[in-house]
């Protein structure tokens, strides 16, 4: 039987949220499907976790309008003569164009979440090229419900084209055990309180207003930490805030790792105070890992965090907040394990990667059919 080819367009395949859901994906799909994944600007370190077989390729496009980069994608996709061209976020919507160029029988266009320099996704010169272009996309797909009502009243796309399939978590990669092995990888003794978040370095992650909640925590008589795992613009700046004086010591930048499950589980409460965000990879992540969830009121966090249950949520920018959720966890053990363990059953049993998996399986075997509904 004749696999089916899929050809995933990125803007890069760097570490990133969207990139660990493409990844997971293409590890997830069976047999009967085969992929090629064209980066836009560079290939990344991502690549290293890709399945064996998985051919990528990097475009090497230059920052803003490159028509070059427009027609040699057009060329390399008729070239490779895909079923289904997938492309995600803005820094791939070339290949909308490119895909209808090079005659490529379906084109899918995902909306993983938006960046710090459009964060509600308002850009109205992007937002008519999105609608212009909808003609040219068989299926829209978000990954969360907020994207598919940010696409459908604010965009203006047609509801008949815009699908929404969640993140899903490989809930065997993460897990409640080896505590201790945790900590001596993230190197704090287990006597310690750890917050930890997990994400690029960028001012939508707004890594700075947790360090600032951070700072308001009661600290009498308990030890507390403060883990940022991962890179980005805004490395600096975080780090000279973590050496001043109120925070130094207690707050550690461990950079990239690619051991993320083993730190997860050094840690106690895992924040995410996002400006902005689809569906975060690293909650499904921290949930998986039996931890309580502190996360902005925004995008599809709502949709993952059941507040109350798994976890708190707060108003973007709140730092306030935010540290009062914190708090309540510090000062409450039981509570943060009950939410915890809430937090584990919520995304084994709703957010799995094989329940993902199907979902696209579906979507691209419908699609292949021709039927575009």
């Amino acid at each position: 039987m004749r696999r089916l080819h899929v050809v995933h367009v990125l803007h890069s395949l760097d570490v990133g949220g969207t990139e660990n859901g493409v990844v997971n994906l293409m590890t997830a799909l069976d047999e009967g499907f085969r992929h090629t994944v064209i980066a836009m600007t560079s290939v990344g370190r991502m690549a290293a976790r890709l399945p064996a077989g998985v051919t990528t390729i990097s475009l090497g496009k230059r920052v803003g309008i490159d028509l070059h980069a427009l027609t040699r994608l057009a060329a390399l996709i008729r070239r490779l003569e895909p079923d289904i061209v997938h492309s995600r976020n803005w820094g791939a919507f070339d290949a909308v164009l490119a895909g209808r160029l090079a005659g490529a029988p379906v084109i899918v266009h995902g909306e993983h979440g938006r960046e710090a320099g459009d964060p509600w996704g308002l850009n109205g010169w992007r937002n008519r090229l999105r609608r212009c272009s909808a003609p040219l996309v068989n299926r829209f797909v978000t990954v969360s419900c907020d994207l598919r009502r940010w696409l459908v009243e604010t965009v203006g796309i047609p509801a008949t084209k815009v699908e929404t399939i969640h993140n899903g978590v490989d809930v065997n990669r993460f897990s409640e055990e080896a505590r201790d092995a945790g900590r001596r990888a993230l190197g704090l003794p287990p006597g310690v309180t750890v917050i930890g978040t997990v994400g690029r370095l960028d001012p939508v992650k707004d890594q700075l207003g947790l360090i600032e909640a951070f700072t308001r925590l009661d600290h009498r008589g308990r030890t507390l930490a403060l883990v940022i795992v991962g890179e980005g613009p805004c490395r600096t700046s975080l780090e000279t805030r973590a050496q001043q004086p109120d925070v130094a010591g207690r707050v550690h930048l461990c950079g990239e790792r690619s051991d993320v499950p083993l730190l997860l589980k050094g840690v106690d409460i895992f924040a995410l105070p996002s400006i902005a965000e689809g569906i975060s990879n690293t909650v499904l992540e921290a949930m998986a890992t039996g931890l309580p969830v502190v996360a902005t009121r925004t995008g599809g966090n709502p949709e993952v965090v059941e507040d109350g249950v798994t976890g708190t949520l707060v108003p973007v920018g709140d730092r306030q907040a935010l540290a009062r959720a914190l708090e309540a966890y510090v000062a409450d053990p039981h509570l943060m394990t009950a939410h915890g363990k809430a937090g584990r059953q919520r995304a084994t049993q709703e957010f799995g990667l094989e329940r993902m998996a199907g979902c696209y399986r579906h979507l691209y075997l419908d699609l292949a059919r021709g039927n575009f509904r």
